[in-house]
């Protein structure tokens, strides 16, 4: 596995990382906490350490059982967990936050139609909040500092400077060690940057989303901050393995999105076919291509990938030792290029 730095900050992480989203159970149908962290475990066992993980992914859960996962072993973990998502605010709270969706503790009102089991989810980075944040992070993690903390969406109306002040008062309190931003824009990090030391940026990328090749990656690869790709393998859809007849486990966001309509999946399937002849000769599976390919891309120095099971963590770190030649890049990009579906 290879290691990268996070930004400036002095941290090296595994270039692939275990993203901790979907063992919250939130909008994943679920999720059972034993084989969870038996899938951390061999994630570490395989030689990545850098694990990512939010308090909105299943309300505390995702964090809890990361907490729970490294309790024994956390001289080997570079652990990242985020703020700013909440379905917890006080009143005085909610005036300055921005509504982000509602949602149960199952799954997003897709549909837009609450129940009456619906509840809030706002954005919400003020002093006071991050603050609170910050401590129930760390009892959930069982631990006294976190290694990268990161704003996890960047829409309510506290000014940078607040958000930005509060997190670096928390790193010279010992409490962070890495300041970084989730879904964010180049001005938004300029303005970070304003006020002190700002280290990584995580975004949606993969194959199938390219916007940011232009802005964020290159700004990332421009002024020496890390970038984070989330989704790499579109949950899932990179991996040839989902089919179009593929069907998904009640609560499972997947069957609310157009891009895992049977269409679009035989338009993924063809994308990925001249793809193969290549992952054989790297004895490895679309998915390790997918994700060595994606962080062979300028500016990208970190994949999160999640897993539910060791058998799938081994996989993804695997992905982390994987060279390609000048020759294959270019023939898999020819193929990324070719697809045109959603």
């Amino acid at each position: 596995m290879k290691n990268r730095p996070l930004g400036k900050s002095g941290i090296e992480a595994s270039v692939v990382a275990f993203g901790a989203w979907a063992i919250g159970g939130w909008t994943w149908g679920g999720a059972d906490e034993k084989e969870s962290i038996a899938a951390i475990h061999a994630f570490l066992d395989a030689g990545g350490n850098l694990i990512d993980t939010a308090p909105m992914y299943g309300f505390g859960v995702s964090e809890e059982v990361v907490g729970k996962a490294i309790a024994d072993r956390r001289d080997k973990v570079v652990l990242a967990t985020k703020c700013s998502m909440r379905w917890d605010l006080n009143d005085q709270q909610k005036k300055r936050a921005a509504k982000r969706f509602s949602t149960t503790k199952e799954n997003v009102d897709w549909n837009g139609e609450p129940t009456k089991e619906s509840f809030d989810v706002y954005i919400y980075s003020g002093k006071d909040g991050i603050r609170e944040e910050v401590e129930r992070s760390l009892k959930r993690l069982q631990t006294d500092v976190i290694d990268l903390y990161q704003t996890h969406w960047q829409m309510d109306d506290t000014p940078i400077a607040e958000r930005m002040e509060t997190l670096m008062e928390l790193k010279k309190e010992g409490k962070i060690r890495a300041i970084g931003v989730c879904n964010a824009t180049n001005e938004e990090m300029n303005a970070y940057r304003q006020f002190g030391q700002l280290d990584t940026d995580q975004e949606k990328y993969s194959m199938l989303d390219r916007d940011l090749e232009g802005t964020n990656l290159d700004y990332c690869a421009s002024n020496d901050l890390a970038f984070l790709a989330y989704s790499p393998l579109s949950q899932g859809l990179l991996t040839g393995k989902i089919t179009a007849d593929r069907k998904y486990e009640e609560g499972d966001q997947r069957n609310f999105k157009p891009r895992f309509n049977p269409e679009n999946v035989a338009k993924v399937q063809a994308m990925l076919e001249p793809m193969r002849a290549i992952a054989e000769k790297h004895d490895a599976t679309l998915a390790q291509l997918t994700m060595a390919w994606t962080l062979a891309q300028r500016g990208c120095s970190h994949v999160l990938c999640g897993a539910r099971t060791p058998e799938q963590a081994v996989d993804n770190a695997k992905a982390g030792s994987i060279e390609l030649s000048d020759a294959e890049l270019a023939e898999i990009s020819k193929a990324v290029a070719s697809y045109d579906g959603i």
